[in-house]
Parts: structure tokens; C-alpha cells; sequence
């Protein structure tokens, strides 16, 4: 992905925008059913472990030498994702929100996304990729609240009534996870 940020018009950044806050709305008022809308059936939804790598001194003096993506294991590399799944995970997870059996949730986590800096760094025929950073406020009664923080990188695809979330990396800000859940939608 290149580095510089695709010049749109007003009116584009304001679409962007305004899909990636009405999804945030629809997270935090846990409407799981009508989030599911916005995601193709083909999804990718990738969360990669972060590992802490020693720096790499042959790439001195430049960029590459503490790259973010040295540090990530996803679907591309030997390592484990937190997550992979496709449409029909998630659809399982957000189902699952709603059984009265769904301890794990009982009661519901509070949640409050914060999503900013959008940015669409390259854009084709229908697809366009998008880089957004989010901080998402969890709280839960009777455990302590949480903050978690990352950044989102979106392939959407175009369509005639808006976005359709088409593939999903979240790469969160920690190098060791000490949170609750990473059972939460990014």
C-alpha cells in the first residue's frame, strides 16, 4: 500500500466518513444483525499477532528497519492470527449476542468506538482501500474498563447504496495482549 493517500473530493471523504461512523453506531448499540449487512459474504476479517522483533540493522538508515509489518503475523506469514474468519464466523459470533444462553455477554460489555484519520490510499474500478484508526472504550460491570487502540486496514467495495466491507485488518497497538476479549468486532 503506498504511503501517500489518494487525493479524493470532499464529497468522497464525507461517504467514508460517514459508512465508518453509522458502522461504529451500529457496534455500539450491539445492532450486530444490521452490521452483518454491511460485510460482503466473501470477508475476510484478519486481527494478526503482533510480535516484538529486534530491529533489523541491515536496513540502516531506512524505513524498512522498524516497519510496523516486520512485527505482524497474519494470514501471509508463518505465524498465528488472533483471528481469520470469513462471513459465516462472524455471522455465528454476532448470533450468538442474542441466545440466552451467551454467558459470556450476560451482561453486555458497554462499548464506544472512536474512529478517525480515514484515509483512502489507493482506489480501483469497485474497490477501494482505506486506512482508519480506532480507539474503542469497553466497559463491563463488575470488571475494569478497557481501552483498546489500533488501526484498521479496509478493502470496501463500491456499490451503487454505499460500502460493502469486503476484507478487514485490524492491527491492534499492543505487544501483549492483557485484555479481556479480543471476541469484539473492530
Amino acid at each position: 500500500m503506498s504511503t501517500l493517500s489518494v487525493e479524493v473530493s470532499p464529497e468522497q471523504q464525507r461517504q467514508l466518513e460517514r459508512f465508518y461512523f453509522h458502522e461504529a453506531r451500529l457496534l455500539d448499540n450491539r445492532q450486530y444483525l444490521q452490521w452483518l449487512t454491511l460485510l460482503s459474504e466473501d470477508v475476510r476479517y484478519i486481527i494478526p499477532s503482533r510480535v516484538n522483533v529486534q530491529v533489523n540493522n541491515r536496513a540502516r538508515g531506512q524505513e524498512d528497519m522498524i516497519s510496523i509489518e516486520h512485527e505482524l503475523e497474519g494470514e501471509d506469514s508463518m505465524g498465528c492470527p488472533h483471528r481469520e474468519e470469513g462471513y459465516m464466523l462472524l455471522m455465528l459470533r454476532a448470533e450468538r449476542a442474542y441466545k440466552i444462553n451467551s454467558w459470556s455477554e450476560n451482561p453486555p460489555a458497554r462499548t464506544r468506538r472512536i474512529v478517525g484519520n480515514i484515509e483512502l490510499m489507493a482506489q480501483g474500478s469497485d474497490t477501494l482501500s482505506v486506512l482508519s484508526n480506532f480507539h474503542l472504550y469497553y466497559a463491563r460491570p463488575g470488571s475494569d474498563n478497557i481501552l483498546y487502540s489500533g488501526q484498521r486496514r479496509d478493502t470496501l467495495l463500491s456499490q451503487t447504496d454505499g460500502f460493502c466491507i469486503v476484507r478487514r485488518e485490524v492491527v491492534l497497538d499492543y505487544a501483549a495482549i492483557e485484555l479481556p476479549t479480543l471476541g469484539l468486532f473492530f
